[in-house]
Order: C-alpha cells, then sequence, then structure tokens
C-alpha cells in the first residue's frame, strides 16, 4: 500500500514539474528569414538578429558569444539555444544563457533552463529564458524591462580544463509574443484606497459669522509682566548705572587746590 501511494505521489510531483514546461510554446523561426553564421565576442561587437531569424553557429567550448535584438512594450521574449557535442567530452559541464538590457542590468528569467548542466555522454544540451513582458515606463531604480536593445549571451560556466577549446555547435532563437503595449500590473484605480469615514455636510445657506467680543482696555496694559524679561533687562540696566557711578568716585583722584 505504501508502495502505492508513494509511487502515485512521485508521478504526481513529475506531471507538475513537467506542466509549466510543457505549456511553453518554442519559438519558431519567421518564413524566409536569413540564417545567422556568426556572434560576436563581447556587447559592443555582438550580432544583430530578429525575433524569428535563426542562428547557426560554430565555436569553441569556453567562447563567450553575443547577439543582440530589438524588444518593443508589450512584447515577451523567449530565447532558445542548442549546443551540440560533435566529439566526446572528458566531464560534465554546465551551460548558461544570460539576457541584458541597454543599461547591461542582467534580465530575469521567468521560465526555462537557464543553466543546465549535462554528463560526459550527452551530446547536446537545450537552454532557454522567458523574459518578462516589456513595460512601456518603470521607475529610475527598478530593474523592470523597458523598450530597447537587449543582448544574449551564452557560455560555459564550469567543465572539465582538458574539455576547454573543444568544437561545439550552436543555434540559437529568439522568439517574441506581441501582448499589447499596457503592462499586466498597470491598471486604473476605480475607488479610493482609504474611503473617507469623516465626509462633511452639505450647506444650504451661507452661515452666519459668530460675532467677536471687544477686548477690554486698562491704562496699565502697556505694562510689562512682572516677570517678563523686560522688566529684568531695566532693572539690570539701572544696577549697571549706579555700580559705574559708584566705582568712578572710588576710584577719582582728589583735586588738589
Amino acid at each position: 500500500m505504501r508502495t502505492l501511494i508513494r509511487a502515485a505521489a512521485a508521478t504526481a510531483v513529475t506531471a507538475l514539474a513537467l506542466t509549466p514546461a510543457a505549456a511553453l510554446a518554442a519559438p519558431s523561426p519567421s518564413p524566409g528569414a536569413t540564417t545567422v553564421t556568426k556572434a560576436g565576442t563581447s556587447f559592443l561587437t555582438a550580432t544583430t538578429v530578429t525575433a524569428g531569424q535563426p542562428v547557426q553557429v560554430g565555436a569553441s567550448t569556453g567562447d563567450h558569444l553575443y547577439w543582440s535584438f530589438r524588444a518593443d512594450a508589450g512584447q515577451v521574449h523567449e530565447i532558445t539555444a542548442t549546443v551540440t557535442f560533435p566529439k566526446r567530452r572528458t566531464g560534465a559541464s554546465t551551460w548558461t544563457v544570460d539576457v541584458f538590457d541597454g543599461l547591461r542590468r542582467r534580465q530575469a528569467c521567468t521560465a526555462g533552463a537557464q543553466t543546465p548542466t549535462v554528463d560526459a555522454a550527452a551530446t547536446s544540451v537545450a537552454l532557454g529564458c522567458t523574459l518578462r513582458r516589456v513595460r512601456q515606463w518603470a521607475e529610475p531604480w527598478s530593474g523592470d524591462p523597458l523598450p530597447g536593445t537587449y543582448y544574449v549571451r551564452l557560455s560555459v560556466t564550469d567543465l572539465p580544463e582538458p574539455d576547454l577549446g573543444l568544437p561545439v555547435e550552436v543555434e540559437m532563437l529568439v522568439g517574441a509574443t506581441d501582448e499589447g503595449g499596457a503592462s499586466g500590473d498597470d491598471g486604473e484605480l476605480a475607488a479610493p484606497l482609504v474611503p473617507n469615514t469623516r465626509a462633511g455636510k452639505v450647506l444650504a445657506a451661507e452661515p452666519t459669522p459668530e460675532p467677536v467680543a471687544e477686548e477690554e482696555t486698562d491704562l496699565t496694559g502697556w505694562l510689562p509682566d512682572a516677570g517678563s524679561r523686560w522688566v529684568w533687562t531695566g532693572v539690570g540696566g539701572v544696577l549697571a548705572a549706579v555700580a559705574g557711578v559708584v566705582g568712578f568716585a572710588l576710584t577719582r583722584r582728589p583735586r588738589r587746590s
């Protein structure tokens, strides 16, 4: 009984793991598109490709291959790549496909095998990266994808040293799906986030202002308070004057007749 339960659970987990990958439609080359047979070695020398244009390049293990493509607002791009090994390798290797925007910021992948590892007996490895929908605008501090030029970099990150420099065949394709200019998280606020709980009432007539009471005046109203700083300032001035007169009288020399 336990064996059957474990088998059913394993089947369910496998089905859940395979469902998202199966739901993603792999991009297909555009009819009549010219095949690109080269790749750049840096951001500055990246080879320009368009969506649906296939790429077939011969390279060496350890090379960094760069391509660039144009992304417009509302598009979702999916990059697929396949690396074929004509010769047998001595050990396992890890490959990665990275996507950067025009500011060289690495963009996150929402689906796809971005960094797969294959053993020495494998003859090829498949990579993939599905980007987020390109937005029309974003805050300067955010890393949201914006319209412009994007860069794809294919490279190997881990491999045995004897396999460095072995020939490989690379196939790459960029697919684009237009889902409209508005982003999925954009919208219009239909109601206030915090309702007004202290709403006022509508007045039918203009309210009559209340009369202002006249202040009572006193003859001593202009005098400062007993403890105010003006009183202490005046007292201090008088004492200073008296001290000056007394000091002058004590220090003055008597006149001789």
